[in-house]
């Protein structure tokens, strides 16, 4: 069963002025030990804090954590997407080649569409720092018009992955027909095609347009 632990990170953030819309995003942290009370689980503040630096406009963020078990992740990742209605969910651990990491098997489970260039190129990334990174079996995937994807079990690693890999992530939902996603430049610089970016909000130009 999945639980919501209480965590000092922020659950929401964004400013309600950005160019941006509104979003729900999911965060799911998969451990035996954090999902029993054994450690306080840190790589799930840590994708919320990732969230708090580096989007710009207004999010909130369902956060749970489950043990080691596809039954429970697949039913948590289809909760976020199909009643709480996150546009992107977040995994963290899971991924290695250990008897009990099911992460990935439980994401391909749940999604109708995969996105292997996403764990292609996190693995590519951790490359740079540690050889074992080849034995990461991380995804992504789509069900409905959310993107799934599965990051590293430490907050070193998540935030040495996320950062980099987050900068085709709102473009991507954009493309799922959900949320525009507005980033920090400065932590995060967002790519679109110069034809897909916004250059205000839809209802702001339109009154704009009107008055002018």
């Amino acid at each position: 069963m999945a639980s919501s632990p209480s965590t000092s990170a922020p659950l929401r953030g964004g400013n309600a002025s950005s160019i941006g819309d509104a979003a729900r995003f999911g965060v799911l942290t998969v451990s035996d030990r954090a999902s029993a009370g054994v450690y306080e689980d840190l790589s799930g503040p840590a994708i919320l804090n990732f969230f708090a630096e580096a989007v710009a406009s207004p999010w909130e963020a369902v956060y749970r954590v489950v043990a080691d078990e596809q039954p429970l992740i697949e039913q948590a990742l289809i909760d976020m997407v199909d009643r709480e209605g996150c546009c992107l969910v977040v995994t963290t651990g899971g991924t290695g080649p250990a008897p009990r990491d099911v992460t990935p098997e439980a994401t391909e489970a749940v999604c109708a569409r995969m996105m292997p260039g996403y764990g292609e190129q996190m693995r590519a990334i951790s490359l740079r720092y540690v050889p074992t990174a080849v034995l990461s079996r991380q995804t992504a995937g789509i069900r409905g018009k959310a993107l799934i994807i599965n990051l590293p079990g430490k907050p070193k690693s998540i935030r040495e992955t996320f950062d980099e890999v987050f900068k085709s992530i709102p473009y991507c939902v954009q493309l799922l027909e959900g949320p525009y996603i507005e980033t920090v430049p400065e932590v995060v610089p967002a790519f679109r095609p110069p034809a897909d970016r916004r250059a205000a909000k839809p209802a702001a130009a339109e009154v704009a347009a009107a008055q002018g």
